[in-house]
């Protein structure tokens, strides 16, 4: 009979105190923005002194690193998902991914900061967080690749024209969906430019 393998309570416990500091700093970066963020604040905000905090974190950087590689390993999964299902016809496959992103990132202005914009003077992310967004773009340009694009300057334009319409939505409408309304006659044009076959989608919305 095997034996079962002993829990190691210690590391539990670590792991949990970690993942409690990690979700009081993004409290604290959702009311103040993330430079606003302080060790002495996280600690205060758990009940916990500075000098404690440490022990589990370094420095802010680091507890901005594990919310950078959180982050993205929460987009991970949900594009782990989607990916398993995605429709047949390209352009419906391109809207789809370019939906899941629009709305992961259009839910949360601080997350998408950390994840896609240089907001935070100073912070690089360590390999260990920056693993999961490669993952995704690899995921990414193999959805693109099984559509026919292979090459990564078109991979950029579909990525930098989503940004553009996330950031467009977060700067001048975060509660509705005007620039959600354009994926489908943006997915059309970069569909018309490429010579994808298919009905528009634009035009069955």
């Amino acid at each position: 009979m095997l034996a079962k393998a002993k829990r190691d309570r210690a590391a539990e416990q670590r792991a949990a105190v970690r993942a409690e500091i990690v979700e009081a700093a993004w409290e604290l970066a959702r009311e103040r923005g993330l430079p606003g963020v302080t060790v002495r604040d996280v600690a205060e905000r758990i009940g916990m002194r500075a000098p404690s905090l440490y022990t589990h974190f370094s420095s802010k950087m680091a507890i901005i690193d594990a919310m950078f590689g959180q982050a993205w390993i929460d987009y991970l999964e949900v594009i782990r998902v989607v990916d398993q299902d995605l429709p047949a016809h390209p352009r419906a496959a391109l809207a789809t991914v370019a939906r899941t992103f629009f709305d992961f990132a259009a839910e949360d202005l601080v997350r998408y900061q950390l994840m896609n914009q240089r907001t935070l003077p100073g912070f690089t992310p360590s390999a260990e967080s920056y693993a999961p967004a490669v993952e995704v773009l690899a995921r990414l340009d193999d959805t693109l690749r099984g559509l026919g694009i292979t090459d990564g300057e078109t991979r950029d334009i579909f990525t930098s024209t989503l940004g553009g319409l996330v950031d467009q939505q977060l700067a001048n409408d975060p509660t509705g969906d005007r620039w959600r309304r354009l994926i489908d006659r943006v997915i059309d044009m970069y569909a018309d430019h490429l010579g994808l076959q298919g009905p528009p989608l634009w035009e069955q919305s």
